[in-house]
């Protein structure tokens, strides 16, 4: 594939709608995980707590640990009282309470409407402005202090499961869309490669002397965007938050100078770092926001493995997959994943990459 250019068509497969994921594994580090190995070009089909055999003291997992937010709140439009879906993005201003949202059904909803929350209504919001033909800024109106409107905020929310999850959320969608190591709230998506993670497997990390370094990248709902241009390049990314402080760094930098295996768990770890390289090849510290897009062919400067879901056609997710193992292995192991049936997407199978 080398002096190749890579277009959208190269990344459309045929997914069977039944792969894709509707629920969680019973266990969480007991979905399935497919090996890949570069050097040799094999593919192995383990299960998700295996993954310890593939690491020795000394080498470092790379974990985002942004947490979900309740994002997806249902309001009423005054005087109709027709029922809207409102999805938080981000918050604009903290003393205002402003906030950048999609409404949907977006036809009504019109700069100076108000929208009812909850039973009692207490919960007001007031639109101020379009931003996109969803997008809105919504002004909201809570009586009590900022910390009691988070509250109120949390408690009406419900779990942002991704549009292709058909059925109604539960209370289970509440602890498994959201990793056992998420700690800095602001995502609207599960970093899902993380999601696999359960305490006693980390443990078992920890006690074999591999190292945990954290990063935060909020993931935004601009994760689910296919790519819709055939010329890869004139995709844009959507902005995101992303903080990584200097232990972590340290950390990393340590186990790259020493030659470990460096494993970004997931595609928004990999972002992360890949968005904070020095010209000399090391991290550096970061906090700010990035719209990096990583797809074939691309260099990466730190990460020497990562861990990935399967991924849906078309998706920038996808592209950095195929970046990092190989266009045609990854098709390969595409192919072989949906004869094997592994289930695809948010509540998937994992794959590692080495």
């Amino acid at each position: 594939m080398q002096n190749y250019k890579m277009k959208l068509s190269h990344f459309q497969f045929e997914l069977p709608e039944e792969l894709l994921a509707e629920h969680p594994a019973e266990n969480r580090d007991e979905s399935r995980l497919m090996v890949l190995n570069r050097e040799k070009q094999t593919i192995e089909h383990k299960m998700f707590k295996d993954l310890i055999d593939y690491f020795e003291e000394d080498d470092v997992l790379i974990l985002n640990n942004t947490k979900v937010f309740p994002a997806r709140l249902y309001g009423n439009k005054e005087k109709t009282g027709a029922r809207i879906e409102v999805f938080l993005l981000r918050e604009l201003n903290e003393e205002q309470r402003l906030w950048d949202v999609l409404v949907d059904p977006a036809r009504k909803i019109r700069i100076g409407n108000k929208l009812y929350f909850g039973d009692d209504e207490t919960l007001v919001a007031e639109v101020i402005d379009n931003t996109t033909s969803r997008g809105r800024t919504l002004r909201f109106l809570y009586d009590g202090s900022y910390q009691e409107f988070r509250r109120k905020l949390t408690e009406l929310g419900e779990t942002p499961l991704p549009k292709y999850i058909k059925r109604e959320v539960t209370p289970e969608d509440e602890d498994r869309y959201q990793t056992i190591f998420a700690k800095n709230e602001g995502a609207v998506a599960a970093p899902t490669a993380g999601l696999h993670f359960s305490k006693h497997l980390l443990k078992r990390l920890e006690i074999k002397g591999v190292d945990i370094a954290e990063v935060t990248l909020h993931v935004g709902l601009g994760t689910f965007n296919p790519v819709e241009v055939e010329d890869l390049s004139k995709h844009k990314m959507d902005s995101e938050e992303v903080t990584i402080d200097a232990k972590a760094a340290e950390i990393i930098n340590n186990a790259k100078k020493n030659k470990k295996r460096i494993c970004a768990v997931g595609t928004t770890a990999m972002r992360a770092i890949e968005s904070s390289v020095s010209s000399s090849g090391t991290l550096n510290e970061f906090d700010g926001w990035t719209n990096k897009f990583i797809f074939p062919p691309y260099d990466f400067s730190i990460a020497n493995c990562m861990i990935t879901n399967f991924h849906t056609p078309k998706s920038t997710l996808l592209m950095m997959a195929s970046a990092f193992a190989g266009h045609d292995f990854i098709l390969k192991a595409y192919q072989e994943a949906i004869k094997e049936k592994y289930n695809f997407y948010s509540y998937g199978d994992a794959m590692l990459i080495i």
